[in-house]
């Protein structure tokens, strides 16, 4: 049985995940004037810290290549504001939640008092891209603020998995190779998608199997798998503070009224298994 932080993330990031894979949200910075993908993912998802450099942004995300967001930022701000960023993707993500699932609006009412009741409680110190999100859990749209609290939540979590990755000693391309092996996350594209050249993710390979975290052959050994494990427990384990708000019932009962929007979304297979977020696949 999954422990209540753990269901909280899997019943929440699907609904924040939208803003990635919903095709209209994809395409976020066209309109506005960014080029590709990845310059609309860097400039949207660091928007809620304003004007942010690229050696802060490659910090707080924690995964990506600093070359990679240095090709989008700062030159993303050249051309729209953050506030532009975090006001439309706001709009777009709440679109396609009203696509995806039907009532919406009327399940938002229930979700977002506990939501906001944790966000609000939650603690800030050490955690810059959740303080910046919690700043934007005002909308008057019930379904735009219902996914700007998932947002909030699932980088508190974000951030608590960073942490959980340099106590357990793992770099960031470590931490992608190592996912990689144990099939969390997609062995073709990930190294790509987070903008690792091959030697810097052959030389994390060196690395991990120094430590015997994987294999020769780049899979996962059983000492890999263990300690992949326990880099989720602590994340759980730091993520659980959100709880903190909320009796044990009512937590019981928020997981449950998310229940049904998950399952809608994560049906409509918007997201493909495994995909670059970690997101397991339903069972």
């Amino acid at each position: 049985m999954e422990s209540r932080p753990r269901t909280l993330w899997l019943r929440t990031e699907p609904l924040h995940a939208v803003v990635y894979f919903d095709e209209e949200c994809r395409g976020i910075g066209r309109p506005v004037g960014l080029k590709g993908f990845w310059m609309g993912y860097f400039a949207t998802r660091t928007a809620p810290m304003g004007r942010i450099l690229p050696e802060a942004a490659a910090a707080v995300l924690g995964v990506f290549a600093p070359g990679m967001v240095a090709r989008a930022l700062p030159g993303a701000w050249r051309v729209v504001t953050p506030e532009k960023l975090t006001d439309l993707r706001a709009r777009l993500a709440a679109g396609a939640l009203r696509r995806l699932v039907p009532g919406i609006d009327s399940l938002a009412g229930r979700l977002v008092p506990p939501l906001a009741a944790m966000v609000a409680d939650a603690a800030t110190p050490a955690r810059p891209l959740f303080a910046a999100n919690r700043a934007l859990c005002d909308r008057t749209d019930p379904v735009e603020n219902l996914w700007q609290l998932t947002t909030a939540l699932r980088e508190f979590r974000g951030e608590a998995h960073i942490a959980a990755l340099a106590d357990h000693g793992l770099d960031a391309p470590e931490a992608l190779v190592l996912a990689a092996a144990t099939g969390r996350v997609p062995r073709e594209g990930i190294r790509l998608d987070r903008g690792w050249s091959e030697a810097e993710w052959a030389d994390a390979g060196e690395r991990l199997r120094s430590r015997g975290l994987i294999d020769a052959e780049s899979a996962a050994t059983p000492r890999g798998r263990q300690e992949r494990e326990l880099v989720e427990d602590t994340t759980d384990r730091l993520a659980a503070r959100l709880l903190r708000p909320l009796t044990e019932s009512a937590v019981d009962e928020l997981l449950a009224d998310l229940e049904l929007p998950t399952r809608l979304v994560l049906g409509a297979k918007l997201l493909p298994f495994p995909n670059p977020i970690g997101l397991p696949r339903p069972v």
